[in-house]
């Protein structure tokens, strides 16, 4: 089988369950937003020089995995797709972000003057720590945009989850850059 299956050629995506949206709905355009944030996170994972930030990032990529079958189910089968992917974005995950904001609080990562500048520090991890803390806002923002839609958002906590770790990308890059 062939990654270049054709199907896509005249403007339509596959969803779950062989429903197809066009490749400009909303709901596309928020799973490409975290598809575009685990990508952007691979580099920080590569270049990661604190034992948190490998920590962190690999749990993350793995959780952004399942929320993007979150947001590629279509509305009405959220009961289907948990049938063999019980795990959601929940509460839980929001609250081993918190604890991760607090950790590296008191760690010393807003130990800056000033606005941060991202790069400044010339460490890379940073960097790409900073990047991947912009898409993750991106992809939070295509998400909101779904409540707007007659789909609607499929989990409330997604919003929450991204939100909360757009805090840590950014507490990160600091962490990184020290």
């Amino acid at each position: 089988m062939s990654i270049a299956t054709r199907k896509g050629d005249q403007g339509q995506t596959d969803l779950l369950f062989g429903c197809r949206l066009a490749k400009s709905h909303p709901r596309v355009h928020s799973l490409g937003a975290v598809d575009e944030l685990n990508a952007a996170l691979g580099p920080l994972r590569i270049a990661a020089a604190r034992a948190e930030t490998k920590e962190i990032v690999p749990q993350v990529q793995r959780w952004l995995i399942g929320l993007m079958g979150e947001l590629a189910t279509p509305p009405g089968d959220e009961a289907r797709y948990a049938e063999t992917h019980p795990e959601r974005i929940s509460p839980t995950n929001v609250a081993w972000l918190d604890e991760w904001v607090a950790r590296l609080e008191a760690g010393g990562a807003l130990n800056i003057k000033g606005w941060a500048l991202p790069g400044e520090a010339g460490v890379m991890s940073g960097a790409y720590a900073d990047l991947a803390r912009v898409a993750c806002r991106r992809a939070e923002r295509s998400v909101i945009d779904l409540e707007g839609t007659r789909d609607g958002m499929p989990n409330s906590e997604i919003v929450r989850f991204l939100n909360r770790l757009s805090d840590v990308l950014w507490l990160l890059a600091r962490w990184e850059e020290q």
